[in-house]
């Protein structure tokens, strides 16, 4: 599944023309630094995935703070933080980028922050003799603002890495691996941690491996371990095989007081095209209700449909797959019905996927329809009874359609921009992407408090849905063919 955290922020390999072909190669075949290069990503988005969305989250909502609505509630207000940061930060970051010449070591610093910071979370003990809430809290606010970071630095690697016309191959690559390295992680949990002691399968141990005690939470507490130990070996081949930038001579604050400079010269370019620039203004609204809705869906069925670890394990599983397939929906969308009108199905399908979720609990389905809770439909440690498999079916559409989001929100943006324009407009839609990161989190915080429902707070996902969906129809353009931006 696509990262909810800074999505596409891309460093100034986006923002300004790319080297010549001649000075980074161009093999079609991907070369080592192109495979390294995506090794990277694969290791670290199960950060994503074990840490924000299935695994821990919702563990610290519904153990550590006891209370999944007073969870939410801290939650989404450390994460509004956190977005504040990456705002004030990471724009100025990425248009500097290339006039800070090397970035490895500035990557090789950002890894040595994350991977302590995550595997402490170890000691996020329910009965907080280890890390309070607190302290585990800003453990992972500063690891997603890191892990911001590393996507800016990684990033702009990428044509240093695999060359331009093998960019495309170590992009898509970098995606899969992600996807699939937290599937297997998900997975590995699931069968090592989570299944045994609950079912009399074979395949299963009988007990949780390395004596982990579920007891004290140990299955979803070992998951930090286990994102760290991932991000650090996928690191190593990108150190040592991915080429680095030249040097620019350039001191630190010189390149930022540069970029930002830059910055403002690319919105002055953007602004000139009207239709472009709406769009990614309603793409600020829209990309940042998907990305809540990502953060939150694991802390909303802990606390919703008490679903502990086993549940959490096998849904992040289910979903991950699910994505995969939000992939191919989007480029099918895009050649069917054009990338504006797929953007406006996309997101109107996960409107009413959010809307039926809010109609959620074990008793009751989609509002209307009560049932007997804890009544199995089938035999399974997971997801027996109805209303479970209908939550479960709902999140599988989350996947699919925020997965096939992200594919048509770009294809929308080449259709509505001149093709010697395209760094600045890539520039500034990568920006975007950040520009409101604080937007979800502190609604999501004021809907949980004001109502004392995680209900209420997840609601308001539907007005960020809402006024990205009602900016595309301000749009002119985004069909099945490429039409010039207008002035």
């Amino acid at each position: 599944m696509k990262d909810p955290i800074a999505p596409e922020i891309q460093g100034a390999a986006a923002v300004v023309d790319p080297p010549l072909e001649a000075d980074y190669g161009g093999d079609d075949r991907l070369n080592r630094g192109g495979l390294a290069w995506a090794v990277f990503q694969g290791g670290r988005d199960p950060i994503v995935i074990l840490i924000i969305i299935y695994v821990f989250m919702p563990y610290v909502a519904g153990v550590m703070v006891g209370d999944p609505v007073k969870g939410q509630e801290v939650i989404s207000r450390w994460n509004q933080w956190a977005g504040w940061v990456v705002l004030a930060t990471a724009p100025f970051i990425g248009a500097s980028i290339d006039k800070l010449g090397r970035r490895k070591g500035w990557l090789a610093l950002v890894v040595g922050l994350m991977v302590p910071l995550t595997a402490a979370l170890w000691w996020a003990r329910p009965d907080g003799s280890g890390l309070s809430v607190e302290a585990t809290m800003l453990c992972v606010m500063s690891a997603q603002i890191l892990f911001g970071y590393s996507e800016i630095l990684h990033n702009s690697l990428l044509v240093r890495a695999a060359g331009l016309r093998s960019a495309h191959r170590a992009s898509g690559l970098a995606l899969s691996l992600g996807n699939l390295f937290s599937v297997l992680a998900l997975s590995f949990t699931f069968w090592a941690f989570a299944l045994p002691g609950t079912v009399d399968w074979s395949w299963v141990p009988a007990q949780p491996l390395f004596g982990l005690d579920p007891a004290a939470h140990e299955p979803e507490r070992v998951v930090a371990w286990m994102a760290a130990g991932l991000l650090l070996v996928g690191s190593i081949p990108l150190f040592l095989f991915t080429p680095d930038a030249a040097p620019t001579g350039r001191r630190p604050l010189q390149a930022l007081a540069e970029g930002a400079a830059e910055l403002w010269s690319m919105l002055r370019t953007v602004s000139r095209y009207r239709d472009a620039a709406v769009y990614i203004g309603s793409r600020m609204f829209f990309v940042d209700g998907m990305n809540g809705v990502l953060v939150y869906i694991g802390v909303f069925a802990v606390g919703v449909m008490k679903w502990g670890a086993l549940e959490m394990l096998a849904f992040g599983i289910l979903l991950s797959v699910f994505a995969v397939l939000g992939g191919f929906v989007g480029r099918w969308l895009d050649a069917g019905v054009g990338p504006k009108n797929a953007l406006r199905i996309e997101i109107s399908c996960a409107m009413a996927g959010l809307a039926l979720t809010l109609g959620m609990r074990p008793d009751l389905i989609a509002y209307l329809w009560p049932v007997t809770p804890g009544v199995a439909v089938w035999d399974s440690p997971v997801f027996s009874t109805l209303p479970d498999l209908v939550f479960a079916g709902i999140g599988c559409t989350y996947a699919i359609f925020i997965t096939a989001q992200y594919a048509s929100s770009r294809t929308l943006l080449t259709r509505l921009t001149p093709p010697d324009q395209t760094g600045a407009f890539f520039g500034v839609y990568a920006l975007s992407g950040v520009a409101t990161a604080w937007l979800a989190p502190t609604l999501v915080n004021q809907g949980t408090a004001l109502t004392g429902t995680q209900q209420g707070g997840f609601a308001m996902l539907l007005l960020l849905l809402g006024l990205g969906l009602v900016g595309l129809f301000f749009v002119r353009g985004g069909g099945r063919s490429w039409t010039l931006a207008s002035r």
